[in-house]
């Protein structure tokens, strides 16, 4: 069993990988099997992941990510994170809906959460408000899409 700091490092290292669409290390980290979900996605193997994050919107670029560990124990490793990045080709949300490139500067935050298999994750969990770009894109208002206390409403 590694230790929570090297899960960590290593989950982050899957973060950046999946940001940068590098198969081999995909292929390093997780095991063939390897389980993730996200609000914008499910897949059962290390191959699904891969396909999935090939089909990723290209509407963002210049994409800077930030990662604070946080201690957990067991077979777990959890990070929470930001993500900037610049709206540069146009957003389609939907087969009538396009947002045209702003050049705005948008940050969205998350946290996830990796299982592992000896030193591989085996099964990967993210989360994230799927609004919060909208709102910085200034499609939707501060806030909508969000409850009387602020936290995000499940949509659908």
């Amino acid at each position: 069993m590694s230790t929570n700091d090297l899960r960590a490092r290593t989950l982050e290292r899957a973060l950046r990988a999946a940001i940068n669409r590098d198969r081999n290390v995909i292929e390093r980290l997780c095991t063939d099997d390897v389980r993730a979900w996200t609000p914008a996605l499910s897949t059962g193997s290390a191959s699904e992941l891969m396909d999935e994050l090939d089909r990723r919107d290209e509407s963002f670029s210049d994409l800077e990510l930030e990662v604070a560990p946080l201690d957990v124990g067991g077979e777990h490793a959890c990070v929470e994170w930001s993500l900037a990045m610049t709206h540069t080709r146009a957003l389609t949300l939907g087969s009538d809906t396009t947002i045209e490139p702003t050049g705005l500067r948008v940050t969205i935050h998350g946290i996830t959460v990796a299982e592992f298999d000896g030193d591989q994750i085996c099964s990967l969990r993210q989360y994230w408000d799927e609004l919060e770009v909208l709102e910085q894109l200034g499609v939707l208002p501060s806030g909508e899409g969000h409850g009387p206390d602020h936290r995000p409403v499940a949509l659908g």
